[in-house]
């Protein structure tokens, strides 16, 4: 009998992957609505067959995009309390914790920037705590908020120099007229942020 299914039982698929053999061939088709289609049998044209390593690598999408859910729910409260605590508006703070980690704790850069709001040690250190406590979520988002708060302050709540600041760091934006560095990376994580933060603001 031939099998047939949508995008949402994705989870209930991953069975014939978890097998050391294959037992049956997945093809994959995505539609003019941009539903994906899943089967055991090539339809039509549009069908694509999914090869192991296709299918691991949407795996990992789906499973890290249900982490992502589950930490945010998490550190909810966290958040609204550390956006009061400083006077940063709480839509604005999640945008910024979802693009720097995806709401991962145990996130690390290579520049040796960590946990949920990515704080480099002299970050840590400024603000009087010392480099492990940025491992701690509480600490992470505490020290985070109270950087960007200032930021927000040295820049006339301009979010977008802030933000660019938060990246690229204050002297970066001085040295370039108070304005956003020339830098592909921050210029795209200013893009990142403010449009996570609209689609936030929009749902409120």
């Amino acid at each position: 009998m031939t099998r047939f299914f949508c995008a949402p039982v994705i989870a209930t698929v991953s069975v014939f992957f978890a097998a050391p053999v294959v037992a049956a061939e997945i093809y994959h088709y995505k539609d003019e609505n941009g539903r994906s289609h899943y089967a055991d049998r090539q339809h039509h044209g549009g069908f694509q067959r999914y090869t192991p390593d296709r299918w691991k690598r949407e795996q990992m999408r789906y499973f890290g995009y249900q982490n992502f859910r589950r930490n945010q729910k998490k550190y909810a409260d966290l958040v609204h309390r550390m956006a009061r605590r400083y006077g940063v508006d709480t839509h604005l703070l999640d945008a910024l914790i979802t693009t720097e980690s995806a709401y991962d704790p145990r996130a690390e850069s290579k520049a040796g920037a960590v946990g949920l709001m990515q704080l480099m040690p002299a970050t840590a250190r400024r603000y009087g705590a010392t480099p492990a406590a940025r491992y701690d979520p509480e600490a992470n988002l505490d020290v985070g908020t109270r950087h960007f708060k200032h930021l927000l302050s040295r820049f006339k709540n301009d979010t977008q120099l802030a933000l660019a600041a938060y990246n690229a760091g204050e002297t970066a934006v001085s040295r370039h007229g108070n304005k956003i560095p020339p830098f592909y990376e921050t210029r795209r994580f200013v893009w990142k942020v403010m449009r996570q933060y609209r689609q936030y603001r929009a749902r409120r």
